[in-house]
């Protein structure tokens, strides 16, 4: 097979041919592709423009075949970041090979008698430039998408760290891939020391429990965004293990990105006042450090504290309050509190599980009794300044 050029008047005759081998071309892919049929038509007209563009080039590369071909810019120029966002690697492999068949089948008609060989050989090392190119484009696009990933991924992060309900929250997530309407918690820690890239090993571990992941560091704390449909807590236990040392909390589970805030302040107070409670487990809910977080000045503790402990206790009757009392004031001695008020022992057992029904906590739990007395000892502060004001 021949190593010379194709003469000028194949040349002419393939650029006279061009538009109408890039029209053949894409009706072939039309044909073979399935996934190309189903493209919306814009997309399908970028596909076509680089077709056209890339026909051009070995119209050119022809002419100069001593010139190595600037593949990149002339091929896809055309459509450079939309292409590589919507078509993957191996389907623009896939279109090129297309390409290049239907520039093939025509070597016969396009090429002056003689230079049937030589217009062949053209195609088929200007096809390898064109996939070499292809490889280069998309590895550019990915590390530019990658860094642009992590600013956007940390502005996101940002947001919700300061509390922000901005309406470019769920776009700003939508475009790292993340489906806004899944639930989500919020988990935060120290940021790991010795690690090269603990982002990643966040990552991992949560993608490998099917859970889609935001990650960020802010004043040194590493803070996690969780999203999926279910079992949140264990996925939440596991990415525990790539913090740095000290406690790990996580904000209550929300529904969607939309109100990721409400977690992640929730759980940033729990870190705060975590040290109130060094046997806490690892991770620890928010939740459980209500009565610490209310003592550390959480306003938002001390509201749920007296929403969901001692006003319920006050509206269920002066008796099941006066018994929570009577046992906290006890010890936990059920005997003793039952002679204090008067009362038999299984009526003080009945008052409590009835308390427990109401508060979700147990005055015979250890834990329980701490955040009743809080919440007690806040709601009766407040009372009293109501009442000198």
């Amino acid at each position: 097979m021949s190593n010379r050029p194709p003469s000028e008047a194949t040349i002419r005759r393939l650029e006279r041919s061009s538009g109408a081998l890039a029209t053949r071309a894409v009706a072939r892919m039309d044909e073979q592709l399935p996934w190309f049929r189903a493209m919306p038509a814009d997309r399908r007209s970028w596909v076509t423009l680089v077709a056209q563009a890339g026909i051009a080039s070995l119209v050119e590369w022809c002419r100069n075949p001593g010139r190595p071909p600037r593949l990149t810019g002339e091929v896809f120029g055309a459509a450079p970041r939309e292409l590589v966002r919507v078509v993957a690697l191996k389907q623009t492999v896939d279109l090129i090979q297309v390409t290049v068949d239907v520039l093939e089948d025509h070597v016969a008609t396009m090429a002056e008698p003689g230079d049937e060989d030589a217009l062949h050989m053209a195609v088929l090392q200007f096809s390898r430039e064109v996939a070499f190119a292809t490889a280069h484009v998309y590895a550019s696009f990915a590390e530019n998408r990658g860094a642009w990933d992590a600013r956007l991924e940390a502005l996101v992060v940002d947001a919700l760290v300061r509390g922000e309900r901005s309406e470019e929250l769920s776009g700003r997530a939508a475009a790292l891939g993340w489906a806004t309407s899944t639930p989500v918690v919020v988990v935060v820690g120290a940021t790991p020391t010795g690690v090269d890239d603990p982002h990643a090993a966040v990552r991992r571990a949560a993608r490998s429990m099917g859970s889609e992941v935001l990650v960020g560091v802010h004043a040194e704390q590493l803070v996690v965004v969780l999203g999926r449909t279910d079992d949140l807590d264990e996925v939440a236990e596991r990415i525990s293990d790539e913090f740095g040392e000290g406690p790990v909390v996580a904000g209550p589970v929300v529904d969607g990105l939309g109100r990721a805030g409400e977690s992640a302040a929730a759980a940033l107070a729990g870190l705060r006042a975590a040290a109130a409670w060094p046997e806490a487990p690892r991770p620890v809910t928010a939740d459980a450090l209500l009565a610490e977080r209310a003592l550390d000045g959480d306003p938002l503790a001390r509201a749920a504290l007296d929403e969901r402990v001692a006003a319920p206790l006050r509206a269920a009757g002066g008796e099941v309050l006066e018994t929570v009392r009577a046992v906290l004031s006890s010890g936990g001695n059920l005997e003793a509190s039952a002679r204090a008020i008067f009362v038999h022992p299984n009526t003080v057992r009945y008052r409590l599980k009835r308390a427990a029904e109401l508060t979700g906590v147990s005055v015979t739990d250890p834990r329980g009794s701490w955040t009743l007395q809080v919440a007690l000892a806040l709601a009766q502060l407040d009372r009293e300044r109501s009442l000198w004001h």
